[in-house]
């Protein structure tokens, strides 16, 4: 099974697999993943909200995002890096947040999780204009 194949990666695994997906830049300010900005794995619901270690829940960015956003959600670290003139794009956000959403109803678990992404997408939806 598929899920059952990506809940198995590991960190490295999972890290390689969001890069390729995401792209060589940190999805939050848009610098390259290269040299002295390495690579992170950003939780898109943070693990202290029960944010699983799913490809589908984590981001290519640099350590420097991935700390400075800490546990803020999504939707207020997308507008803090927006306010800071970097180029987060709110329907990446969207569309990452429905991938994690439907990995979520599709593998079940994740109460705690669960509300937290459905609560993110109605803002990111908001902001995207998206029903």
């Amino acid at each position: 099974m598929a899920g059952d194949a990506e809940r198995q990666l590991d960190r490295a695994d999972r890290l390689q697999r969001a890069v390729a997906r995401d792209g060589p830049a940190c999805v939050w300010c848009g610098r390259e993943l290269t040299g002295l900005v390495r690579p992170t794995t950003d939780h898109l619901v943070p693990r202290v909200k029960g944010g699983p270690s799913w490809l589908e829940n984590e981001v290519a960015a640099c350590r420097r995002c991935n700390g400075e956003r800490g546990h803020a959600s999504p939707v207020d670290w997308l507008l803090e890096c927006r306010g800071r003139g970097w180029p987060a794009d709110p329907a990446w956000l969207r569309r990452r947040l429905e991938e994690l959403d439907a990995a979520v109803t599709a593998r079940g678990g994740q109460r705690r999780a669960r509300p937290y992404v459905q609560a993110q997408l109605r803002r990111v939806r908001r902001l995207t204009g998206t029903a």
